[in-house]
């Protein structure tokens, strides 16, 4: 809407006052565009010819991105694209509200931008993609089916390139879309397979074994349903079965396909023979030396071997191929992170910026920072890869408040979690750690509250009921809530190591010294960790056992030497320790 201030008078000219408006509005843009550089003058000046208002939006969306209030500038470009005719308005505004993760914002915007360009494929993907993302299968399923019309190619084998782009999202609802979207196509083995690797990326194992069979028997020289089918046994643990179908598919042909010896190769490294798989690696890059993929196997089976050097080559190896970027990144920031050589390591990891290994990265990389005494270093370097990397924005927000509360900046470290939790307010992790970081701050009673929220938001959580369970155990003396509470963690996860640790801490804390060893003993030879080393102590000690347990203690602050909470279980057992 338009003040009166803003209107033209009648001999044509600008009032002063409007005037005075317009410069100031210039010069602000003009200011962002120099900081952030995100949006291009030329929307800007189009924009603002044809509606002021808009254009006061989009000014307050740069200013948002700027200080990093991603979920104000998503919602003041979402404004401004339903106040402008401009198309460019909408896309910009959809793509930033889907880079951040806002999909509310991002539907509506979408929605805007395929109204002002009804012919966009672009914005009809983004459509179906959002409302994937919020588990609206049916918009989705519609969407996509719009897409997969307008294609040159049959849609049955269009379903096989709409794979990877349905991957993207949660696996349990791009499997309901995949699934209503083969539904007319009962005789291709391009819409079996298709919904069988999505039914693998879901957990429904079952059905991805019969969609691969059904493949399989309309194609049965087609290799990939047969990998699914030995993928699919290997989940549900017949890891022989898995095996020994894939090495009879590698030996009944005498051309065997290199994709067949590769999941042969994968399927050894999960049961532990990494030898063996490094051999059928080996033998498809002697008949295939351009495979990268192959490449990428050898590297990281090396590197699990500790191989250093080796490893290090063949990631290098990889670089150069340009294949696997993210990935031999992340391996040499590793291997640089293990050999002590920091500034290399850092170096690798502030290069990998997508892809599944990139909040870990950047999370090392500000850890480096942080030991070496530069803890505004590495905030400073989170912000720029948050402003570089939009989708790994929110994830950077909790580094930033796990750097705070590393170097005990506990009020600042909240307030990040407090906008992180804004931002996700259904990400279990983050609800967790803010939890915890209360724990750190000593606010027992509000980290409790939190606890139990999270227990109530993810009742069938596993990790929500240990964690309140343990911390009751640790903490209070509501032994036999936090017991209840374990319990049902151990249920639904039996072989978690932390969890079978929280049980043996309550029955220690209960009184049951006798029967909580056995238990803390079975985690540590699970998970070799410090909490869990401690426990053991204290228990030998309450047993009675003290050479044991100071036998136990010493052992531990060999491997964790500067471990907190096992110098303070030396202080309390030291003065009387033999």
């Amino acid at each position: 809407m338009f003040t009166s201030a803003s209107k033209i008078p009648i001999n044509g000219m600008m009032s002063i006052n409007s005037v005075s408006i317009a410069s100031h509005k210039l010069t602000r843009f003009c200011i962002l565009v120099i900081s952030t550089g995100m949006l291009a003058l030329s929307q800007f000046a189009q924009a603002y010819e044809e509606n002021e208002v808009a254009t006061d939006h989009i000014i307050a969306a740069e200013e948002a991105l700027n200080e990093q209030r991603y979920q104000d500038a998503a919602r003041e470009y979402r404004i401004a694209a339903n106040l402008s005719e401009n198309p460019e308005v909408a896309k910009t505004a959809t793509r930033i509200a889907y880079s951040y993760a806002f999909s509310d914002d991002a539907i509506e915007s979408a929605r805007r931008w395929a109204e002002l360009e009804p012919e966009s494929d672009e914005a009809r993907l983004y459509i179906a993609q959002l409302y994937l993302r919020v588990g609206k299968i049916r918009n989705s399923r519609r969407n996509f089916e719009k897409l997969l019309e307008k294609g040159d190619e049959p849609v049955d084998e269009q379903l096989l390139r709409l794979v990877p782009v349905l991957a993207r999202e949660d696996s349990g609802h791009a499997y309901q879309v995949m699934r209503q979207l083969a539904r007319k196509y009962r005789k291709s083995p391009y819409a079996h397979y298709a919904v069988a690797v999505l039914a693998l990326d879901a957990g429904e194992l079952e059905v991805a074994a019969e969609r691969a069979q059904e493949a399989i028997e309309i194609n049965e020289e087609w290799v990939k349903p047969h990998l699914v089918y030995a993928r699919s046994l290997l989940l549900q643990g017949d890891e022989v079965g898995a095996i020994d179908y894939t090495a009879r598919l590698i030996g009944d042909d005498p051309d065997p396909d290199p994709e067949a010896r590769l999941e042969l190769a994968i399927m050894l490294v999960s049961a532990g023979r990494d030898d063996d798989a490094l051999s059928q690696v080996n033998q498809i890059l002697l008949e295939q030396p351009y495979r990268t993929d192959a490449l990428r196997l050898m590297a990281i089976i090396n590197f699990r071997l500790n191989r250093m050097d080796a490893a290090k080559a063949d990631f290098h190896d990889l670089l150069e191929s340009g294949s696997y970027r993210m990935d031999a990144l992340h391996y040499l920031g590793r291997i640089a992170d293990r050999n002590g050589e920091d500034d290399e390591a850092v170096r690798y990891y502030a290069q990998v910026t997508g892809g599944s290994n990139a909040v870990f990265s950047q999370s090392r990389a500000a850890g480096i920072l942080v030991h070496q005494g530069e803890p505004e270093k590495a905030l400073e370097y989170l912000n720029r890869f948050s402003d570089i990397n939009p989708n790994f924005a929110v994830d950077m927000v909790r580094v930033k408040a796990q750097v705070l509360a590393s170097i005990e900046r506990y009020d600042e470290a909240l307030e990040q979690y407090d906008i992180a939790v804004s931002y996700r307010p259904d990400v279990e992790g983050l609800v967790l750690g803010r939890a915890e970081l209360l724990l750190m701050m000593g606010r027992l009673d509000d980290a409790i509250a939190q606890y139990t929220e999270a227990t109530k938001l993810w009742p069938d959580s596993a990790i929500s009921m240990n964690a309140l369970g343990y911390t009751l155990a640790d903490r209070t003396d509501r032994y036999d809530e936090a017991a209840k509470l374990i319990r049902k963690a151990l249920n639904l996860d039996p072989d978690s190591p932390a969890i079978i640790d929280s049980w043996g801490w309550v029955l220690y804390r209960q009184g049951h010294s006798e029967e909580a060893l056995p238990i803390l003993e079975k985690a540590y030879e699970k998970l070799r960790d410090p909490e869990v080393a401690a426990h053991i102590v204290e228990v030998l000690w309450a047993l009675g056992r003290q050479g044991d347990a100071t036998v136990a203690l010493e052992e531990a602050q060999l491997r964790f030497p500067d471990n907190d909470l096992l110098l303070h279980v030396r202080k309390k057992i030291a003065p009387v320790a033999p």
